[in-house]
């Protein structure tokens, strides 16, 4: 394993890193501020994402320009943490929600969003689980 300095870096790499890196911690300050000032849980559910992905993309993007320019080859290896954290953090985040409007919907909770007709018909087809209707069944049968 090589070691460097920060006179390995050459000045063009050193400012366009640093500027993905402040970029990249700004929108991370940014998702957390949403964090604080939002209310709710479901408006809150929404201020991480934007840290997590675009401030995420610019901190990796900053560190594979400082890293390669300063090894004289490439350095990609961080691209496999961006991959996994922008794959994880909207399913994460979309399984927190769903648990916690389940919940809020369950417990009769004031303040939670209305049900629209898709959560309807998702929550009647989860809660079925048995045999087609009569009249589901005369619709299959009609069927050439």
């Amino acid at each position: 394993m090589t070691t460097f300095s920060h006179a390995d870096v050459p000045l063009w790499a050193a400012v366009v890193g640093s500027a993905f890196l402040l970029l990249g911690a700004g929108l991370t300050l940014i998702g957390a501020f949403g964090l604080v000032r939002l209310q709710s849980f479901y408006e809150r559910i929404h201020a991480p994402t934007l840290g997590t992905s675009w401030g995420m993309g610019g901190m990796i993007l900053g560190s594979i320009i400082i890293f390669t320019s300063a090894s004289a080859r490439p350095v990609l290896h961080e691209i496999l943490i961006g991959v996994f954290v922008t794959v994880t953090t909207p399913v994460t985040l979309m399984m927190l929600g769903r648990a916690a409007l389940y919940r809020d919907r369950s417990e009769l909770n004031p303040g939670v969003p209305p049900e629209t007709p898709d959560d309807s018909f998702a929550t009647a087809m989860v809660e079925r689980k048995e045999a087609p209707s009569h009249s589901e069944q005369e619709v299959v049968s009609q069927r050439p």
